[in-house]
């Protein structure tokens, strides 16, 4: 099979018409459908079947177009490795992350990446939700996806955990609950909230059903962002709650007004990971702000180190 002719046959693929396929490439119709018959005596069967509105992809054609999209992934993969051999360190890094990881350990990171490898560059994806990112990573849009997750799909990524955030609830200093040492479940009740809706969901999911569980009133919504800074200044302003990762809250809270609030009975906490391709090429860039997560989740663990006291109840979330 002729790369070229594996290249043109994607293009039908995706266009389900000859006539049109032929135009996006700059070929005439009988030179394309010259290739594509090439292309299906080499591979011994039909790759497309003729329909009323253009082409559809036969059994084996669908099989050669899953192949096609991996040969271009690593064809990707080769150029970027070879441009990193002749520039060292150089290169460009993709990562993705939600936006409570941005705003807590994620810009400590870039800025460590920087000062090693000043002739590098990154490109940051902050997106909510994490199987989006997911996707991305697979089709070779991401070099690395930094989000908190407990589970991964296992097929075709790695996931290597990095340290567990607690989450917190916080308040405004003003608040009447900031006042106090601590507080009780018992003491949120009536209380409404700002949350993030997708990068937080199985957070905010896991504090709903411990009220559940305490046969407690469910909390509810006042705000719904991905945003985190808004989500705080929403809390900042209003007679509201939130609930957040405690990294995250510490990077906008002394501008903000804003406090965590100590809850005796219950404790959230969530793994974070980086996610890479198992087998995508993990250039000297992606691999050296791997090693950075890894230093600050050495660095975390010395300096958060110890269990929950017995008494409180911990929600992996």
């Amino acid at each position: 099979m002729e790369l070229r002719d594996i290249e043109y046959f994607a293009v039908i693929a995706e266009h389900g018409h000859l006539g049109r396929a032929a135009e996006a490439l700059g070929l005439g119709q009988p030179a394309l459908s010259l290739s594509l018959r090439r292309l299906e005596t080499s591979a011994g069967a039909k790759l497309v079947k003729r329909t009323p509105k253009g082409v559809e992809l036969t059994g084996v054609g669908q099989a050669l177009l899953s192949h096609v999209r991996r040969l271009r992934l690593a064809r990707e993969d080769l150029a970027r490795e070879i441009s990193d051999l002749a520039h060292g360190q150089a290169g460009q890094l993709r990562v993705g992350a939600t936006p409570v990881i941005a705003n807590g350990p994620l810009p400590s990171a870039c800025t460590t990446l920087l000062k090693t490898a000043p002739r590098a560059s990154l490109n940051v994806s902050i997106t909510a939700t994490t199987a989006v990112m997911l996707e991305a990573l697979r089709r070779g849009e991401l070099d690395l996806v930094v989000s908190q997750l407990r589970d991964v799909p296992r097929e075709g990524l790695v996931r290597e955990l990095l340290w567990e955030d607690e989450f917190v609830v916080y308040a405004s200093t003003r608040h009447r609950l900031a006042k106090r040492r601590s507080v009780a479940l018992a003491d949120l009740v009536g209380q409404r909230w700002a949350a993030t809706a997708a990068a937080g969901i199985l957070a905010w999911n896991s504090l709903h059903q411990v009220f559940v569980e305490r046969g407690l009133p469910a909390p509810e919504f006042a705000v719904v962002s991905d945003s985190m800074v808004l989500n705080g200044r929403m809390v900042a302003s209003l007679d509201l709650l939130g609930h957040a990762p405690r990294r995250s809250l510490d990077a906008i809270a002394d501008n903000l007004g804003l406090k965590p609030l100590r809850v005796t009975d219950a404790k959230w906490i969530r793994p974070v990971a980086v996610i890479y391709r198992k087998d995508g090429y993990l250039s000297p860039i992606a691999g050296r702000f791997v090693g950075i997560l890894k230093n600050m989740a050495t660095e975390i663990a010395a300096n958060e180190g110890g269990a929950a006291p017995a008494a409180v109840q911990t929600r992996t979330v």
